[in-house]
């Protein structure tokens, strides 16, 4: 919530003020971004890791059991084939992010992160709900596919959730040093002016 709060701060601030005033270059800023960016590229390589495991399981068992067991097993499969891809392009975008030394980038793209993984959260709920009703579904028309992969996307769901609140904890425990930064800013008549100490 304090998060927020700064942000619409911020915001608010630059409807009176030009934007040029706030491209501040802040030495510190880059350690900043580059530890967000590590969280990222850290949590593509776990997404990546628990994809891949889980296509070589599924793949191994699916062709070994039949029913439900098999149609949970393919559903693993299929589930993280898309997984892989989309670790594999995360720590893509986030290999090539460089840290950048300017307050309002800084915010806006912690801010973004945020507001992803809150985005993500929701679907990871969503998910779990389907395989719920997919699961009794198959049950009342006497169906194993439906069962076996309404219990693959539960556990999925779960993963996964677990998963973006671990990554949203990390990056909101590590927004509170921003406003570490904003005792440096400080507005005057003639605009606004920033303070850098030389030592700490």
């Amino acid at each position: 919530m304090k998060n927020l709060l700064s942000l619409s701060l911020i915001l608010l601030i630059s409807l009176l003020f030009p934007w040029e005033a706030f491209s501040q270059e802040i030495p510190e800023l880059p350690m900043f971004n580059e530890t967000r960016i590590n969280y990222n590229e850290s949590g593509m390589i776990i997404l990546g890791s628990w994809a891949l495991g889980n296509m070589v399981w599924g793949g191994i068992a699916a062709s070994n059991t039949t029913g439900q067991t098999q149609a949970f097993h393919q559903m693993n499969l299929y589930w993280n084939s898309v997984n892989l891809l989309i670790a594999g392009l995360g720590y893509w975008q986030a290999s090539k992010e460089v840290p950048s030394n300017d307050l309002l980038e800084t915010m806006m793209a912690q801010g973004k992160m945020e507001k992803i993984l809150l985005f993500n959260a929701g679907l990871d709920l969503a998910y779990m709900a389907g395989g719920m009703y997919l699961k009794e579904r198959g049950l009342r028309i006497n169906k194993d596919k439906f069962v076996g992969f309404g219990k693959s996307i539960i556990l999925q769901g779960a993963f996964l959730l677990t998963f973006d609140a671990l990554m949203y904890t990390f990056h909101v425990t590590h927004a509170k040093e921003l406003p570490v930064f904003f005792e440096q800013v400080s507005f005057t008549p003639a605009g606004m002016t920033m303070t850098i100490p030389l030592a700490r």
